[in-house]
């Protein structure tokens, strides 16, 4: 009796096994895909420093980046079944703490916090895989325009003053990869992204030979951008 138990069992098991192995995905969405049009909007997180070149050697300046937001809004166009060509202007914001390390004294002559908040708008192409169910992974680079709201540029104040001054237009390229996530009720797209700066952002000091700015070769954003896309 129990011989013939195990080979029943074995049997249902397999039964079960390839029921459910050839079970249809119900695929969600359909319709999305099919549109030469699109929208949604983004929520999400950044972490931004800076990259620095110097003039000359023993000069360090340490960045201390903080955790900033991104958020904005999606349009985009299936110019192809697999690429598609996307704007998603927004607006993203951060704070950075300079310590020029080169500079002795107090924290007013040594210590800068450059606070930040972008108009953010970039101009980028996704390259897509097809459908796997109800997942498409997918690549995704381009251009952006940035303007900095908090630069500085235009104050008559300099580090001498206590002002750290910056561009106030500047462009970057950015490149990630992420997901599409088809749900019942709508489209997720978590995505993983980094930018850099394009352009030197820094406003030098009118002294030529500014202790804080003097040494700088080349100022510009770096960072990563973790957001959460809905459409």
């Amino acid at each position: 009796m129990k011989k013939a138990i195990f080979p029943l069992i074995l049997v249902l098991i397999l039964s079960v096994f390839n029921a459910n192995a050839q079970k249809e995905v119900i695929e969600h969405h359909l319709d999305e895909d099919a549109k030469h049009i699109y929208w949604g909007y983004y929520l999400g997180l950044n972490k931004k420093d800076f990259k620095i070149n110097y003039t000359q050697t023993n000069t360090f300046i340490d960045v201390d980046a903080g955790v900033g937001f991104n958020i904005g809004l999606i349009g985009g166009w299936n110019i192809h079944k697999n690429i598609s060509l996307r704007i998603e202007p927004g607006l993203s914001s951060n704070t950075k703490t300079l310590a020029f390390t080169n500079i002795p004294g107090g924290e007013r002559d040594s210590i800068r916090e450059v606070g930040a908040t972008y108009l953010h708008f970039p101009l980028l192409l996704k390259l897509h895989t097809d459908r796997l169910g109800n997942m498409r992974p997918y690549i995704i680079g381009g251009l952006s325009y940035d303007y900095n709201f908090s630069s500085n540029e235009k104050n008559p104040e300099d580090n001498s003053g206590g002002e750290f001054r910056m561009k106030s237009s500047n462009f970057t390229y950015e490149i990630g990869f992420g997901v599409d996530l088809y749900l019942p009720y709508f489209i997720f797209s978590p995505s993983i992204r980094g930018t850099f700066a394009l352009n030197n952002e820094l406003v030098p000091d009118e002294d030529p030979n500014s202790q804080w700015t003097g040494p700088i070769d080349y100022f510009g954003t770096r960072g990563v951008f973790l957001n959460f896309a809905f459409h």
